[in-house]
């Protein structure tokens, strides 16, 4: 598959490389060069250096011709933008979010995109290892609970 991930922190990067290591053709969004380090010392894919909200860096990256895309910034509101910048204008069905928030996650799942939550699939994850309970699919760890209100 043809896969553009947005973002080289410790997730984008961790994903870049175990889906290269596959034989996946990866391209990485990146606007710092420094974060490119994660990547190791010979990248195990494309690198394109730019913003990734702006659609010459998205078309440098080949955006239109890809299998999926992964907004995986730190931030929510670049995340969401990139996503649906690349849904609706370039056409890609398959993009997934990585969110912090929790009720943003929510929110972006009912306008159509698969949303990553890290607190809910770790908080999830952790209550099955302690109940020695099977794993579940991820769809079913990524529906947040509320948030207990301060």
């Amino acid at each position: 598959m043809k896969v553009v991930i947005l973002g080289c922190g410790r997730s984008g990067a961790s994903l870049a490389v175990q889906l290269s290591s596959l034989g996946h053709t990866v391209t990485v969004i990146e606007r710092s060069p420094e974060s490119l380090r994660r990547l190791g010392k010979s990248y195990p894919c494309r690198i394109v250096l730019g913003n990734g909200l702006d659609l010459d860096t998205l078309e440098r990256a080949d955006v239109a011709n890809c299998d999926a895309f992964f907004a995986m910034t730190r931030g929510d509101n670049t995340n969401l933008m990139a996503a649906q910048i690349v849904k609706r204008n370039f056409k890609v069905e398959r993009v997934a979010v990585k969110v912090a928030d929790p009720l943003r996650s929510e929110a972006y799942r009912r306008l159509g995109l698969f949303t990553i939550n890290a607190a809910a699939l770790i908080s999830g994850m952790c209550r099955d290892w302690l109940l020695n309970a099977e794993f579940q699919p991820v769809d079913t760890y990524n529906v947040n609970a509320m948030e207990i209100e301060v």
